[in-house]
């Protein structure tokens, strides 16, 4: 294992048994201004990123002790750290097992260190509802002066950013979907593609556009969308609709346009 977090230091684990692929990840992470532990196998990575408490963990699947997911589902119960899963499997199923088991994002082996590190970076710009210890708030400075009162601010009527679709309302400042007054229990990045789809009104948006979406506007460096990730995007809207199935709504508000991508029908909101 690598030494420890320091306390100025940001801190990531990286859970892999191969040498040379933990030494990479490692130096992409060092670089990147993390303090990196390392770990060979899923029990000790469990246990590194219990005392650790990093911002970021980097996860083999293919761990010589125990499953992989397993290892993910165990760091999910302690911690809601960054997760991406390093895998040499791309099969839809494997892509579906990591993010339903809690993986914030999955690039597949061999990778470009360059891919990593925009990636890790993009994850970063965009903390998680409520999270506040990745970003904390500024401190207000003490007024050296009583301040003169504000002038009267106009409050505008209804927010703009918050979209309707029949019984479907998606918030896009406070970050909330509900539909029918039942708030959906959407991750970030299921969020960010339902709100994109919405945000269409009824335009198609392709799977290379959301893979985009879901990687955040702050997105820089490689920029190459892979067959592996817009299965991703398709796992991530079977996810969405299969929430919406739950609540009294129609799981086929969102439509696969074949070939292209989603979009989100338009429908009344009374």
């Amino acid at each position: 294992m690598s030494s420890a977090a320091s306390s100025d230091r940001r801190a990531a684990v990286v859970i892999e048994d191969d040498l040379d692929i933990r030494n990479l990840v490692s130096a992409v992470l060092e670089q990147g201004g993390f303090a990196v532990s390392g770990a060979t196998t899923g029990r000790e990575g469990v246990d590194v990123v219990r005392q650790e408490h990093p911002m970021v963990v980097t996860l083999d699947i293919g761990l010589p002790d125990i499953d992989g997911y397993e290892v993910l589902r165990r760091i999910r119960n302690t911690t809601d750290c960054y997760v991406i899963v390093l895998s040499g499997h791309s099969d839809e199923l494997d892509i579906l097992s990591a993010l339903q088991a809690g993986a914030d994002d999955y690039i597949l082996k061999p990778f470009r260190p360059r891919e990593l590190r925009a990636r890790i970076d993009a994850m970063l710009r965009r903390p998680r509802i409520g999270q506040n210890a990745l970003h904390p708030p500024a401190r207000p400075a003490a007024p050296t002066a009583p301040a003169a009162p504000a002038p009267p601010v106009e409050v505008p009527v209804a927010p703009a950013n918050v979209l309707r679709n029949s019984g479907l309302t998606v918030d896009g400042d406070a970050r909330i979907a509900s539909h029918a007054g039942v708030e959906l229990p959407l991750t970030k990045t299921e969020f960010n593609l339902l709100y994109e789809l919405m945000r269409g009104n009824g335009a198609v948006r392709t799977k290379e556009e959301l893979v985009r979406v879901s990687r955040g506007a702050d997105y820089r460096g490689y920029n190459f969308v892979s067959r592996t990730d817009e299965r991703a995007i398709e796992v991530h809207i079977a996810n969405l609709r299969q929430k919406l199935a739950r609540v009294e709504g129609a799981p086929d508000l969102i439509t696969t346009v074949r070939g292209v991508g989603f979009r989100v029908v338009p429908r009344s909101t009374d």
